[in-house]
């Protein structure tokens, strides 16, 4: 950069802080080069809506009741804090509650003192021929599967 463009650049500072009624004061040690390093850095956490609210989770759209076989039952609901999750599953032998809690394109929990988790999958891949054929379906481990019948409806992840 040139003497002249840092002179105009001064100049320009100083009539642009005069018009707005400041004293004009330099600055030390700044410069062009600094000012252009710093105009291209970008800003993660600036919400381009202005409202405040995040992001959706993949796993929010999940949240409500999900029907398997036999009156089998998921039931996710919110739990208050981002991600995290109130599941009631009801299996042959009753009804169970879990927290569980958003892992990307999971919710994770534990049942039993082993960890589990719910994914998005087909009727297919549940390997219930009751759900063949759907495509909205969740399931915690394979024979465990439950589906929404509103196919118009694509999971994360499937296509």
């Amino acid at each position: 950069m040139t003497i002249r463009t840092s002179a105009s650049l001064a100049a320009l500072m100083l009539l642009a802080a005069c018009a707005r009624g400041e004293d004009a004061h330099p600055v030390d040690n700044v410069s062009v080069a600094d000012n252009a390093a710093a105009a291209d850095e970008t800003i993660d956490d600036v919400d381009p809506v202005g409202n405040g609210a995040e992001a959706a989770l993949p796993t929010d759209a999940w949240v409500g009741k999900w029907i398997g076989v036999e009156g089998l039952v998921l039931d996710i609901q919110p739990a208050g804090e981002r991600g995290r999750y109130v599941l009631s599953v009801t299996l042959l032998d009753g009804t169970k509650s879990y927290e569980g809690a958003a892992d990307g394109d999971l919710i994770r929990f534990t049942r039993d003192g082993r960890p589990e988790s719910i994914r998005a999958a087909t009727g297919d891949q549940t390997g219930l021929k009751w759900l063949a054929g759907k495509q909205n379906c969740l399931m915690i481990q394979q024979g465990e599967g439950f589906c929404r019948d509103n196919a118009a409806t694509p999971l994360s992840g499937q296509s």
